[in-house]
């Protein structure tokens, strides 16, 4: 290790730490342009997985939050946050009696669905309930993942949910493919005309995705069709989202800290993060992450327990700690227990990732 290595106060690595501060300068970064735009802010919980920073984020002004499992929307509940929307069609008696019992334990529940089939399992669940559920129709506006294909269909799916007894129509949902503003626009400003005639309200839009969150509000200055906007990345920021100009490295407010344990050539180290600790997602990116204050250091390779760094000959040492920003936040998060968080005094300690690896 050499002499002039940076001091940590983290005994052990690999391990990721958060910096508190620039987490909540984030939030409250972009409750203000929502705030600015008139929309509404649904953040999602899926890249931070902590009540701490859910209760931040309802404070800077939130709405509400958003989970994509039930097992994280009940630690959400248990930690006190009481409005809550799970993007994810839920099937099946055992999935379908735990939203039930979550319902009746919050303010409010929603959900999206997009066939008939998620729509009749849920009437029949909510039927006879003390509490009616809300659910979206979730549109597939170009991502190609979920969701009905037509504003035609999203409106005969939102008809089957409104008559529904024990369901509440909640409006359009849709996930985005990066770069996708504007065929939002076109599919829910032709699900909203579709509405209209059948005399259905449609009570909230809401979209997502960090990689587009400073054109949330109407893409090229526009007003939007879009009430709502769900982002979770923008909470950490990543290399990802650096790279697209969404935030600068100095945004990014999660890093996995990582020891060189070997040197086997003086242009070769290797680090004790692999995929397991930095995830194998590219996202169309070279490489693995950024390693901080080696600007010419390269992640090229990772295996499970290891990862291999290219760098200028005598820029690391055995025993050196480094600090990596890695491509995808959000999975790094459920790849521990624990992370350590960092305050705005210096002071660190390590905080239990409460929805780390809630897979149903």
């Amino acid at each position: 290790m050499r002499a002039d290595a940076p001091e940590s106060l983290i005994a052990e690595t690999p391990a990721i730490v958060i910096d508190e501060a620039v987490a909540r300068r984030n939030i409250a970064r972009f409750q203000a342009h929502l705030d600015g735009h008139g929309v509404k802010s649904r953040p999602h919980i899926k890249t931070h997985k902590l009540p701490l920073f859910a209760r931040a984020q309802i404070e800077a002004g939130a709405k509400g939050i958003t989970c994509q499992k039930i097992g994280e929307a009940e630690v959400m509940a248990d930690a006190g946050l009481d409005d809550i929307l799970i993007t994810f069609n839920i099937l099946g008696p055992a999935k379908l009696a735990r939203l039930k019992a979550l319902a009746g334990r919050i303010a409010r529940l929603a959900v999206t669905a997009d066939s008939a089939v998620t729509v009749d399992g849920l009437a029949a669940t909510f039927a006879n309930g003390p509490a009616k559920l809300h659910v979206m129709v979730e549109c597939d506006t170009g991502a190609g993942r979920c969701g009905v294909q037509t504003p035609e269909e999203a409106t005969v799916l939102a008809a089957r949910i409104d008559a529904a007894a024990g369901l509440v129509f909640a409006g359009l949902m849709t996930y985005p493919a990066p770069g996708g503003a504007a065929d939002v626009e076109r599919f829910m400003g032709a699900a909203l005309a579709a509405l209209a005639e059948r005399g259905i309200a449609c009570p909230e839009i809401s979209s997502g995705g960090s990689p587009d969150m400073w054109a949330a509000g109407g893409p090229g200055g526009e007003k939007s069709v879009v009430t709502e906007y769900r982002a979770g990345t923008y909470i950490y920021n990543d290399r990802s989202l650096v790279e697209r100009g969404a935030c600068a490295l100095e945004d990014c407010a999660l890093v996995v800290e990582a020891t060189v344990v070997s040197l086997p050539t003086p242009t070769r180290a290797i680090v004790d993060a692999g995929s397991k600790a930095l995830s194998s997602d590219l996202l169309g990116l070279t490489g693995h992450g950024t390693v901080i204050g080696h600007p010419q250091a390269r992640i090229v390779a990772l295996s499970e327990e290891h990862g291999t760094i290219e760098v200028p000959a005598g820029s690391l040492a055995v025993g050196d700690r480094v600090r990596i920003v890695p491509n995808h936040v959000c999975v790094v998060s459920n790849l521990f227990d624990t992370a350590f968080l960092k305050k705005s005094d210096g002071t660190i300690g390590e905080i239990a990732i409460a929805a780390r690896g809630r897979v149903t």
